[in-house]
């Protein structure tokens, strides 16, 4: 391998591009992995069926995955993603034929450790690649010098949110085949590309903006395209299974004066129409017209979508904020949080619900006996009956107990290992002195970890990019593993593409002439669904939902029902400790919901809907909640499921 010397240090107070060059008047960039547990076979079919691609980026990091990571690198253990392997040996041969570049986040904590390893893996492959890394590093005087700085890899598992300027660079002072990075904001990964191929610069905060808008669209992978939308119960998301299963992944077609259309597969299934789109634009979004990103502070309450075709939707009109650069960068630092402790034990038939209930009385009882005090840290639900705490808050309990196949959860976060060892050994106990026909006990223990949420001045957060290549000697044995990788490619992967004519695909679209059929009828108890529909995500311990009516003219009569208060009481059963709270349980709740809990309601005009964010409903965030949706991602369905009556 030759090694190129690492560059000189930056930190991240904006600077100006000296005299950026145009390089095309269009970029294509696709989305090949919208999570750390993508799919790289659908990023492989991304590339096959979209030849003009000119990067593909793999967007894998999370604060849950953060988190794991840093337990891991911790223990030993890798500090980038370990599956950048398997990514990397699926995905290189290709796009080094086709000349698409791959930027990814997948260095987590070590980005020079991944890219050792997909040097590797080149090399096994018979590559010629150049991989540069973007990445975080604190900077410490070295010796007797104090004006000379010497950069280290962050430690402690802190991670900074950087923009899309160390990206920049890479592609100005490389133009490798593959980009690692560190912490990059999800937008950054995509916005990189475009600033360097259309000849932005950093005071160009219109483009930035509509360029943060397609980043925004494209980070969450197929959840543009029809993956986690399609629904059954509702005729303008039912698509088929077929369709579903032959979704392609998105991409996004910038022009350089800012016109974007994002797009999918020609004759691929699944479906992109306004509706996956405008459930993208208000996914983990707090205030629509202040939606932070390291690079621009972007308002997307106008943004408007305009379908083309079954498989192209032209997006528009993403305003800059106030203040329309953010002066501080977000700073995450892990910080122990306690342990998780947990148990499963199932009963089926006659009264298991009773059963169940007499289990979760005899393991509290017990623990209260040994460790007393910590019931309190113990939350319990039933999967079958309210474990996604989905039920209408208008629902009669009683109608719960014909159930006959149920298992009872019950999950505690302790301050101390042995509090949640004792824990399991509690629960394992209910096999001999429970009540009758328990089965398939597990438990289980587990340090958990939290990322605390900093903000750090520009001028404090530093960052170094890098260069190294692979050297494959013999130019014949190149030539022949190249064609072998590319004909395992093309042989083993084609025949999972499908036919069109085979794919049933779902065409619904949102344009006005279906918009202006009907709206929801008046004066008339109907649920939620009938009217709108949701996606739901997370920020810390903060959940948005989006509420988007079918038609315009109901966005009006959604805002009457639609109220904080309203809000809270449909989430205040989120927070309940036990399937079977007692009226002081209850009031204890409500109490705490109405000290605590935040409800924020925002307009979007653009796309006639709702945002609604709820602080501190989450029990604490992904990475020490004791729920079984630690994410909260079924509360969607828990809003739509209610009956309103509409004015």
């Amino acid at each position: 391998m030759e090694k190129q010397d690492s560059d000189s240090i930056h930190n991240c107070v904006i600077k100006l591009r000296v005299d950026p060059k145009k390089r095309r008047d269009k970029v294509y960039i696709g989305c090949g992995a919208g999570f750390g547990g993508d799919r790289p076979m659908a990023a492989l079919k991304l590339l096959q069926r979209v030849k003009q691609l000119h990067y593909l980026v793999l967007e894998c990091l999370a604060e849950r995955t953060l988190a794991d990571r840093f337990q891991i690198m911790s223990a030993g253990g890798d500090g980038y993603d370990s599956r950048i392997s398997e990514w990397m040996r699926l995905l290189l041969p290709l796009a080094v034929e086709r000349g698409t570049c791959i930027i990814t986040n997948m260095g987590a904590m070590h980005p020079p450790g991944a890219q050792e390893k997909v040097l590797e893996i080149a090399t096994t492959l018979g590559l010629n690649v150049s991989v540069a890394v973007a990445y975080e590093v604190s900077v410490r005087e070295s010796g007797s010098n104090s004006s000379t700085k010497k950069p280290y890899i962050m430690e402690g598992g802190v991670s900074t949110y950087l923009g899309a300027a160390p990206i920049v660079e890479c592609l100005e002072k490389y133009q490798p085949n593959v980009i690692i990075t560190s912490r990059v904001a999800d937008a950054a990964l995509f916005l990189a590309p475009m600033v360097y191929e259309l000849g932005w610069n950093w005071d160009s905060l219109e483009l930035l903006a509509q360029g943060s808008l397609a980043g925004h669209l494209l980070e969450c992978g197929c959840q543009l395209t029809g993956g986690y939308f399609m629904h059954p119960g509702d005729k303008y998301r039912d698509i088929s299974f077929q369709s579903l299963l032959d979704q392609s992944l998105p991409y996004a077609e910038i022009s350089f004066d800012g016109k974007i259309c994002v797009a999918k597969a020609e004759g691929s299934g699944g479906i992109l129409n306004f509706r996956t789109c405008a459930q993208q634009l208000l996914y983990e979004v707090g205030d629509p017209a202040a939606y932070v990103t390291p690079d621009v502070v972007i308002d997307i309450r106008d943004v408007s979508f305009q379908s083309l075709s079954s498989h192209k939707v032209l997006c528009g009109r993403a305003n800059l904020s106030p203040e329309s650069v953010p002066g501080k960068l977000l700073r995450l630092v892990p910080k122990d949080c306690g342990w998780k402790g947990w148990g499963e034990v199932s009963y089926g038939g006659h009264e298991c619900v009773k059963r169940a209930r007499a289990a979760e009385f005899l393991v509290r009882s017990w623990m209260e006996e040994v460790v007393p005090g910590v019931n309190h840290n113990i939350l319990s639900y039933i999967i079958g009956l309210d474990s996604l705490k989905t039920a209408s808050i208008s629902d009669d309990p009683s109608s719960w107990r014909t159930s006959e196949d149920i298992r009872l959860r019950m999950d505690g976060l302790f301050e101390l290992k042995d509090h949640a060892v004792q824990f399991t050994k509690e629960f394992i106990a209910l096999y001999t002195n429970g009540p009758a026909g328990g089965g398939g006990v597990s438990t289980g223990h587990k340090k958990e970890v939290i990322l605390e949420k900093q903000l750090v001045g520009r001028e404090h957060v530093f960052w170094q990019t890098g260069l190294k290549c692979s050297k494959v000697a013999d130019s014949i044995t190149q030539e022949v593993a190249r064609e072998e990788n590319l004909l395992k490619t093309d042989v083993v992967h084609e025949p999972l593409l499908l036919p069109e004519a085979s794919l049933n695909i779902c065409s619904v679209d949102c344009s006005s002439k279906e918009i202006g059929l009907s709206s929801a009828p008046s004066g008339q108890k109907i649920p939620l669904y009938t009217v709108c529909h949701s996606r739901s995500g997370d920020k810390g311990n903060d959940l948005n939902f989006s509420m988007i009516p079918r038609f315009p003219l109901d966005f009006e009569r959604l805002k009457m029902i639609i109220t904080p208060q309203w809000v809270k009481d449909v989430v205040s059963t989120l927070l309940n400790t036990s399937s079977f709270p007692d009226s002081d349980a209850i009031n204890k709740r409500d109490q705490w919901v109405n000290e605590h809990v935040k409800v924020e309601i925002y307009e979007v005009r653009g796309i006639h809907s709702l945002n609604v964010v709820v602080r501190n409903i989450l029990d604490g965030g992904v990475n020490c909640s004791r729920r079984i949706d630690r994410h909260g991602k079924s509360i969607s369905d828990l809003i739509l499921s209610q009956q309103v009556v509409l004015p």
